[in-house]
Order: C-alpha cells, then sequence, then structure tokens
C-alpha cells in the first residue's frame, strides 16, 4: 500500500473535450479547496482538457487501449491506493469500477455517476455495446455504494431500466457554473462576426454527433435567414461533420455558417451570441444550456429527454421546441432576435453552482462535514 492515501478518485476514459470532462475537472478542484487528496484516473491519458488539470490533483494514466482494458490496472490501483472513495463517470467507466471493487475486495466506497438516458441511447445508437446498456446496468448498478443521475428524467429513466426504486438515485445537477465560465467569458474572441455592428450570430455547441442533432438547428438557420439576415457559428468537431458541411452546400449557406471546430474557451463566443441553440434529439441534463444563461445569452432548446424542461423550467426561462421540428426552432430562434427574450433571475441558477453540486456530491461520496466554500458569486 502506498504511504499516499488519496481521498477520492474519479475514474473516466479521458479528457476529449466535452461537458463531462470539464465538470470532473470542475469538481477536482473543489475537492481539493475542501482541504481533501485527489486522483483523476484516465483509462488513457489523452485529450485536450489535459493541461487544465488543477497541479494538486494526481493524474493517473492506466495506459488502456480501450475502456476494458483499464480493468486489471484499476484492481491493482484500488489494492495498492485504497482511496477512501471512487466516483466513476459515464456508462462503462463505471461497470468497470464496480467490477474492480469486487475484483479487489477493498473497502472503498464507490459511487456511480450516470450522465444519459440509457434507453434513448439504447433505441438511436446502432452499436451493440450501447445497446446492451440497459441490461448491463440493471445487472451491476444493484452494486453501487451510491448512484448518481445529473438530472431527474435520467434518474426516472435509470430507475425504469434497473428496477431500482427510484430512492436509491441521487439527483444532482452538473456544477456547470463556475467562476471560471464568468472570467473566461470576458476574454476577446478573435473572430470578425463577433465585432460590433456584424448581424447577429446563433451560437450551437457540441460533438457532431447524431444525439446533438445538428442537421435540425442548420435546417432550422436556414429558415431564419429567409426573414432575418444572421449568422450561425457552430463549436465542436465530430464524424458527422462531412456530411453537415454537404447539407449546409444544399442549402446554399456556405457563406453564412462557420465551423470552428473545438474550443478551449467556448463561453466568449457563447456571451457575444445573440442566442444560443440546443438541437439534441437526446441529452443527459445539458450543461451548455446552462452555461449560456450564466453569461446571460437567450437560449432555444429542444424539449428532449431530458434535462432541458428541467433546466428552463418547463419553459419559464426559454424557449422549448419538440425534437427534430426545424421550423418551430426557427420561430423560437426569429423571436429571440426580435427581442422576445425570456430573462432568468440570479437565483435559479444557484441550483447549477459549485458551491451547491460539490456539498451533494461530498454528501453522497461519504464527507459530509467538509467546510463549505467561501464565496458565492452573482450570476447571469
Amino acid at each position: 500500500m502506498s504511504n499516499y492515501s488519496p481521498d477520492i478518485a474519479i475514474f473516466i476514459r479521458s479528457l476529449h473535450g466535452g461537458g463531462v470532462e470539464r465538470v470532473m475537472l470542475n469538481l477536482a478542484r473543489c475537492f481539493i479547496e475542501r482541504g481533501l487528496k485527489v486522483d483523476l484516473l484516465l483509462a488513457r491519458a489523452k485529450g485536450p482538457y489535459l493541461k487544465q488539470v488543477p497541479s494538486e490533483v494526481r493524474l493517473v494514466d492506466l495506459k488502456a487501449p480501450w475502456v476494458l482494458a483499464s480493468l486489471p490496472k484499476l484492481v491493482g490501483y484500488l489494492r495498492r491506493e485504497r482511496p477512501k472513495a471512487l466516483l466513476a463517470v459515464l456508462h462503462y467507466p463505471c461497470e468497470i469500477a464496480l467490477w474492480a471493487k469486487s475484483l479487489s475486495g477493498v473497502p472503498t466506497r464507490v459511487v456511480v455517476s450516470e450522465r444519459n438516458t440509457l434507453s434513448m441511447q439504447a433505441q438511436y445508437m446502432p452499436e451493440l455495446s450501447v445497446r446492451l446498456t440497459p441490461l448491463m446496468a440493471r445487472l451491476f448498478y444493484p452494486w453501487a455504494d451510491g448512484i448518481v443521475a445529473i438530472s431527474q428524467g435520467v434518474a426516472e429513466d435509470l430507475a425504469r431500466v434497473t428496477n431500482l426504486p427510484l430512492g436509491r438515485i441521487q439527483v444532482i445537477y452538473n456544477p456547470a457554473v463556475t467562476p471560471e465560465v464568468l472570467r473566461q467569458a470576458q476574454e476577446p474572441v478573435d473572430h470578425p462576426w463577433f465585432q460590433p455592428g456584424e448581424p447577429p450570430v446563433v451560437l450551437g455547441v457540441g460533438r457532431l454527433r447524431p444525439q446533438k442533432d445538428f442537421p435540425t438547428l442548420i435546417r432550422a438557420f436556414a429558415r431564419v435567414r429567409q426573414v432575418q439576415l444572421a449568422r450561425l457559428v457552430i463549436l465542436g468537431v465530430g464524424p458527422e461533420q462531412a456530411s453537415l458541411e454537404a447539407l449546409v452546400a444544399e442549402l446554399g449557406l456556405e457563406k453564412d455558417i462557420a465551423w470552428l471546430g473545438f474550443a478551449n474557451n467556448p463561453y466568449a463566443y457563447m456571451a457575444r451570441a445573440a442566442v444560443f441553440v440546443l438541437s439534441s434529439a437526446w441529452e443527459g441534463l445539458g450543461n451548455v444550456l446552462i452555461e449560456a444563461m450564466a453569461v446571460g445569452t437567450p437560449v432555444v432548446s429542444t424539449n428532449c429527454k431530458s434535462g432541458p424542461a428541467e433546466i428552463l423550467d418547463g419553459g419559464k426561462y426559454g424557449w422549448l421546441t419538440p425534437v427534430g421540428d426545424s421550423e418551430a426552432m426557427a420561430e423560437a430562434i426569429v423571436k429571440v432576435l426580435s427581442g422576445h427574450a425570456k430573462p432568468v433571475p440570479p437565483g435559479w441558477l444557484e441550483q447549477f453552482t459549485l458551491e451547491a453540486c460539490t456539498q451533494r456530491y461530498l454528501d453522497t461520496l461519504g464527507f459530509p462535514q467538509l467546510p463549505q466554500l467561501a464565496p458565492k458569486f452573482n450570476y447571469g
């Protein structure tokens, strides 16, 4: 056993650019601020967020060519280091963490965090491994010492697919509103479309994958352009880029849409956009909606399962449109661009702050009596 004994280990695949990875780094920072020793376990240490890992966090690279191959090394880590708690994030790391605890025989408290609606993924994703996720969760999630869902919708879906009582699942929203988000939102954007006097920018952010349904956003933007001068900026990378660019060419929108790829600081773009749009077919929560609201940008979202309706209080704080309905989405975007945004009171965003979410995670991980985070921040 090592002389260094971590309090909390966080296990995730890698640090590729995405909302989940940002959330885990935020939580790691907050755990450190509470005086805890934190390990960040990566199945493979790669991804653009590696440089953002706090220096106080010990980075452990399991060097697995694929996530399942990390199991024996995770077993060895648990036997050697014996962290008090292990937080596993995303579906396969969650199961691997449960197997690793069983094989290692350690008393580490294992908490699994489910980030998506498993039934929706199994229905719409073609990979066999994804289609089997509800069955795998039903078999192995009962082994967990704690189960976290990032929205009420995810919790209800998880209870259905696992046959677990809803009361066994803790709903903890993502700590998406952070001082760093507000600080980075003030940084300049080096793109001519965001300069004063330019047409309004519609912004979409996310991986270019079927779940995010960017074709609906592009078709909605085409309708917007029929009635109003505007531009569309999309931040993100993914396997659908070529087909999305082909759709843009088919609609004759090449001069009005910019693909800016992965952005280390999407918040500066959010703060300068006229409207932020989430077009997803399904979500776990929808961090980007919260972040856009935090920097004061009006939002339009599909009313997908699950998360957006919770974030927007049923449409009270932003426009909700049916999934895949480009006409309804275009109408909502035009309403916002015409000055009909829905204001968000700062108090509504408190539930998504680091202060609120960190304490709930610590309670679930078995650290309920630590000092509170000191400052509160003004959001919006």
